[in-house]
């Protein structure tokens, strides 16, 4: 179980910032080997779900993405488990509570997702529906896919 924040950008402590560029970059730039800017002029923008261990450190986030950033919808994105905190479970939490966390700020709206390919049953374990064909992002197949409240 994790101790989770969302927090707005404008409300981050300069140390869970720095904790969440760090392992998103650990995880996307190098073990993922994809060459990107991974801060993308969205951060500020956004909501920030950081999730910690028991002993304080960053084992899990997500970027929310709010509807008309980036599209008419809300968007969860930057989906990323620390590697020494994985095979927990903590990637289902992870987005039950980012999903949570959308249905407080956006009551109602559907919310979407650019998944990689490879999840897209764990995705749709979550009740996410595939809604675009597989596309090449930084060289790694992603899946559209959407999660609707429940009514």
């Amino acid at each position: 179980m994790l101790d989770w924040q969302c927090r707005p950008f404008a409300e981050l402590p300069a140390a869970d910032l720095y904790a969440a560029l760090r392992l998103r970059a650990e995880v996307f730039v190098i073990e993922q080997r994809c060459v990107y800017l991974d801060p993308d002029g969205f951060d500020p923008q956004c909501w920030h779900l950081l999730g910690r261990g028991a002993d304080g450190a960053l084992a899990a986030y997500a970027r929310l993405v709010p509807p008309g950033l980036k599209g008419p919808l809300p968007m969860i994105g930057r989906v990323v488990t620390a590697p020494a905190a994985r095979g927990a479970g903590q990637g289902r939490e992870l987005m039950r509570e980012a999903l949570a966390a959308c249905a407080r700020l956006w009551p109602g709206l559907v919310v979407e997702i650019s998944a990689q390919a490879h999840l897209e049953r764990f995705y749709a374990g979550l009740g996410f529906r595939t809604t675009s064909a597989p596309y090449d992002d930084d060289g790694i197949p992603h899946l559209d896919m959407q999660w609707t409240p429940p009514a």
